[in-house]
């Protein structure tokens, strides 16, 4: 059944059950992926997708049902299924659906060139890629992984109250993982893109980045165990910032789950330290005009200059404050519930390139990988404790490699322990691409090596 028929019917069977406040949550697009190993195509899938939520207020609490099919008998099912779980859900605070924005944001992140990439251009993509990681340096002896991918969603949001928003995007992405090896030394690393166009991407670059970075790390040797100062990449401290960005969340918050609950209008960070959630960010791979729930989005300073302004809210965690949502409502899937998460967010970018803040530290590690931070990330505490690879920078230059070190502290300290960020701002793996930062010039952390 097409979906304004659907959804037509769906609301026609609801009133007639006795539920008059609904609505509807729809995603459909479609994705693409492409893996090559030694010049041959080792993978590929493409696939469409589709999924509808439904929601409706029983007796004053909200129930949820989900389908993946448009047909008569869903209908029925969706109904009833709503009515039937609203009792169970222990949530007893005030539910609410939205009726509509006065204005919304024009925006367009479809992009018709990312659309128009025929799967033979994307495939050839991966093979360049992995051609530039194994004929970049002769240290290359194989590229573990290269993988090039597409997707396209529409997602539309309906309710009985006069809601209907839609909003469509697109985005195209890679990586490549090539293994250098001298002698009995073997080290990896990895480069990406991933964007909402298809202007810059160079997979020359991203192979040849990859490649220096392994390379670089073949005579890595741990550094004296002690306090350092330390310059994080834009990629490493954008994967800090995605393993406690939950701290920011107002429903995190109001269950005790994060420090940052009543402390707006207080400095908690340097001066230096200016976070955005920017859901208009041309490009931004999480952009859109309205949030899960359909309220309007904007660009605001969550920290402006180190004083932390606002928690994330959706409608319900607002009500509970008495505040006004901040438009920051989100589902992990179509079929999930409401919950709380950020748009493009990211540390706001300095002045100083990455060579100056390395001048800037004088004598220090720059790291530039990290591994294990999601297990070794306490989001309550903030303390963190992670392995880590990269180089010494001694008089403002980069010296040797770094690795076998355990890098470790705690998000809030770092906040204020910041000195600096660098003029380029870096996203991270494509599970975290919304979360951004450039490099950050860090006053102390704890190292433990040899």
């Amino acid at each position: 059944m097409e979906i304004n028929a659907f959804v037509q019917r769906l609301f026609d069977r609801a009133r007639e059950a006795g539920l008059e406040k609904c609505e509807v949550y729809y995603t459909g697009g479609d994705e693409f992926e492409t893996e090559v190993f030694k010049g041959e195509i080792v993978n590929y899938n493409v696939s469409d997708f589709k999924g509808l939520s439904f929601r409706a207020l029983v007796d004053g609490k909200m129930g949820y049902a989900a389908t993946q099919v448009l047909d008569e008998e869903a209908i029925d099912l969706l109904v009833d299924g709503v009515q039937t779980n609203h009792s169970l859900l222990e949530d007893e605070d005030e539910q609410f659906l939205y009726a509509g924005g006065s204005a919304y944001q024009p925006m367009n992140s479809f992009d018709e060139g990312v659309a128009a990439l025929s799967a033979r251009e994307k495939i050839d993509m991966a093979l360049r890629m992995e051609q530039a990681a194994l004929h970049a340096d002769p240290r290359v002896a194989q590229v573990s992984d290269c993988t090039v991918f597409t997707s396209g969603e529409t997602r539309r949001i309906v309710n009985t109250l006069g809601l209907d928003v839609c909003h469509r995007a697109n985005m195209v992405g890679g990586y490549v993982g090539p293994v250098a090896k001298q002698g009995e030394q073997v080290n990896s690393a990895f480069g990406m893109f991933f964007q909402g166009n298809l202007e810059g991407i160079d997979v020359n670059r991203v192979a040849e980045e990859a490649v220096s970075d392994a390379v670089n790390g073949l005579d890595a040797a741990p550094v004296a165990s002690g306090s350092y100062r330390v310059v994080l990449r834009g990629d490493v401290m954008a994967s800090i910032l995605s393993a406690f960005d939950g701290v920011f969340s107002a429903a995190s918050a109001q269950k005790g789950l994060s420090l940052l609950k009543g402390r707006e209008g207080e400095v908690i960070a340097d001066s230096c330290v200016t976070l955005w959630d920017d859901p208009h960010m041309a490009g931004g791979l999480a952009s859109s005009p309205f949030d899960a729930e359909g309220v309007p989005t904007r660009k605001k300073a969550v920290i402006e200059r180190g004083t932390f302004t606002t928690l994330l809210h959706n409608l319900k965690t607002a009500h509970r404050q008495g505040v006004q949502t901040t438009g920051n409502a989100a589902k992990a899937g179509y079929a999930a519930q409401i919950s709380v998460a950020p748009s493009n967010f990211y540390f706001a970018p300095g002045e100083k390139t990455l060579e100056q803040l390395f001048a800037q530290v004088r004598d220090g590690l720059f790291i530039t990988d990290v591994s294990g931070l999601h297990s070794g990330a306490d989001s309550i505490s903030g303390d963190f404790s992670v392995g880590a690879k990269g180089f010494v920078i001694r008089g403002g230059t980069l010296c040797e490699a770094v690795g076998q070190i355990t890098v470790a502290g705690n998000f809030y300290d770092l906040l204020r322990d910041a000195r600096g960020f660098a003029d380029e701002v870096k996203f991270g793996f494509p599970s975290q691409s919304w979360v951004g930062s450039p490099a950050v010039y860090v006053e102390k952390l704890s190292v433990a090596g040899k």
